[in-house]
């Protein structure tokens, strides 16, 4: 990687991408090296995470690095001590990567300028998600054996998803054809710049669909009334086995998680082992990680 952070899709070209899905590849199919140890990693999470963190931290430890996850509630920020200050602190101590996620789009690229270390973005509010596209692409690849000519749908909350950028960012840079299936309400309105098909009911946009990705409802970034209620989004835009037929009888399942049964998706779909990747995602997460950590820990040598 010519970048010594990962803070947006955007950076990367295609050939970089490539390289990172053939590492993690040949991570998932050798046994692994420790090429981190003696290297000092820290996971600085200012939102919830499940997936993201425990994936990043088995990451780090399986590549031979210390981790530390540090705990925002009980931090001294608590205290007061601002976003710079707290970065300028770490910075003190020598990390080799900071792994960053905040509420707030452009924090990574605030810290990247202030660290001397490498910054990987997981998650800048509705901004990006890098390494969730990366691994959603190994996915797809793993499963459909290329990238290049699928169609992929992207359904439900793309305004506030940054799951949604960069994934359209990646999937347009390695040849995939994209469309996003949403309520008005939920449809950014950069879209149109990006050349993608925009669909308004499922019926439509889930025909010859290769991959569905389904998306989470951001409750905690929307301040007022985006769609009638829960039920009435399922109804119309949630994904269940009659919607999913409209798609091509080999199309798989995708979704970040965590998931909203009931509301995204139903639980038949997301539970169909022969058609779901939900958990395979979760699981080359890791492999990802690892791929992304060991290519810059090379580029800072």
């Amino acid at each position: 990687m010519k970048n010594k952070h990962l803070l947006s899709i955007k950076d990367l070209s295609s050939k970089e991408i490539n390289t990172i899905l053939l590492n993690a590849e040949q991570i998932l199919s050798k046994k692994k090296k420790k090429v981190a140890v003696n290297k000092n990693i820290i996971n600085l999470f200012f939102e919830d995470s499940t997936r993201t963190l425990t994936s990043f931290e088995l990451a780090s430890k399986q590549l031979g690095a210390s981790v530390i996850n540090m705990s925002i509630a009980t931090s001294s920020i608590k205290k007061g001590e601002s976003l710079i200050d707290t970065a300028m602190t770490l910075n003190a101590m020598s990390p080799d990567i900071l792994i960053v996620r905040h509420n707030m789009s452009g924090v990574p690229y605030l810290l990247s300028e202030k660290v001397n270390c490498s910054v990987i973005n997981a998650g800048d509010g509705s901004n990006e998600h890098p390494t969730q596209a990366l691994l959603d692409a190994l996915t797809i690849k793993m499963h459909k054996k290329k990238i290049a000519g699928l169609e992929v749908a992207i359904i439900g909350d793309v305004l506030h998803s940054r799951v949604a950028r960069s994934n359209i960012y990646l999937l347009k840079k390695l040849g995939a054809k994209i469309r996003v299936i949403c309520p008005p309400t939920l449809l950014p309105a950069e879209i149109e710049k990006l050349n993608i098909k925009v669909y308004k009911n499922l019926d439509d946009g889930l025909n010859n669909v290769d991959i569905i990705m389904v998306l989470r409802i951001q409750k905690e970034r929307m301040e007022g009334s985006f769609v009638p209620s829960e039920k009435e989004f399922f109804k119309f835009w949630g994904l269940d086995r009659k919607k999913l037929d409209k798609a091509r009888k080999n199309a798989l399942v995708m979704h970040p998680g965590p998931i909203n049964r009931g509301i995204e998706i139903d639980s038949d779909v997301a539970d169909d082992i022969g058609r779901s990747l939900i958990l395979e995602q979760v699981k080359l997460g890791v492999a990802i990680r690892m791929a992304v950590i060991k290519l810059l820990l090379v580029t800072k040598k």
